[in-house]
């Protein structure tokens, strides 16, 4: 599996890919957090947060994860080498873990700069320090679980198909749907006696927890059970080839 994790992580950074998606995520952060004006700017709103960051970059993700993740299968079965990987002395299983493991190193680093903007407000605080340090951390985590769930939809989305349009499409669209698409299901009138349901489903809702400050097991227990889901419907779906 590690040969396979490495071979990724290769590939991501000896093109430009991996670099696109890290520069385009930190550079709209930074432009609405300290650029742009209105209440998401730091400076504008007069408050030693940056909750802007944790607001604006699941919509990110939303297509900066697909995009990095829609090669990982649509790719191998195009170019034909998917049959050559199925040879290796390696199952299915941790073949799609390796994938799965790569873009979520991916998600890691383009996280890991953030660190700068918590402790640039951290010191512009009045005191210095002055900052929601507890909230801020539960964000920091809560966005990377996120952000790994998006990475499993969008190695599962990769496998349905070689075309990489319609993997990032696909994935792109599971990912709008679970994050804030079945909480909007519970506000319906129709699907009110489910409501709860619905919400408890809603990656936000469980994202939203985690970022009060409080990284409470339920939701950590959700992310992982995600993750877990559509690792499993990967392998399924790869599996069939044999049927």
């Amino acid at each position: 599996m590690f040969p396979i994790l490495k071979k990724e992580i290769i590939l991501f950074f000896s093109s430009l890919t991996g670099y696109i998606s890290v520069v385009i995520f930190l550079f709209l952060t930074a432009w609405f957090m300290w650029i742009s004006h209105g209440e998401l700017n730091i400076i504008d709103s007069g408050y030693a947060n940056i909750d802007t960051l944790f607001i604006i970059a699941p919509w990110i993700f939303l297509f900066l994860v697909p995009a990095t993740t829609m090669r990982s299968f649509a790719e191998e079965k195009k170019m034909g080498t998917i049959e050559i990987l199925f040879t290796k002395p390696i199952s299915e299983l941790n073949l799609i873990i390796a994938k799965f493991l790569a873009a979520v190193v991916l998600v890691f680093l383009s996280l890991l700069p953030c660190l700068l903007y918590f402790i640039t407000v951290y010191q512009l605080g009045n005191p210095v320090g002055n900052i929601d340090v507890g909230g801020a951390w539960g964000s920091f985590i809560g966005l990377f679980f996120l952000a790994s769930c998006y990475a499993s939809i969008g190695i599962f989305a990769s496998a349905q198909s070689d075309n990489q349009i319609f993997a990032f499409i696909l994935s792109a669209v599971i990912c709008f749907f679970m994050y804030t698409g079945i909480a909007e299901l519970s506000s319906i009138k129709i699907f009110s006696f489910a409501d709860s349901l619905l919400l408890s489903l809603s990656i936000n809702e469980h994202y939203q927890s985690i970022s009060r400050g409080v990284v409470d097991s339920r939701d950590i227990l959700y992310f992982i059970s995600v993750i877990a889901i559509f690792i499993l419907l990967t392998r399924l779906k790869l599996q069939s080839r044999k049927w």
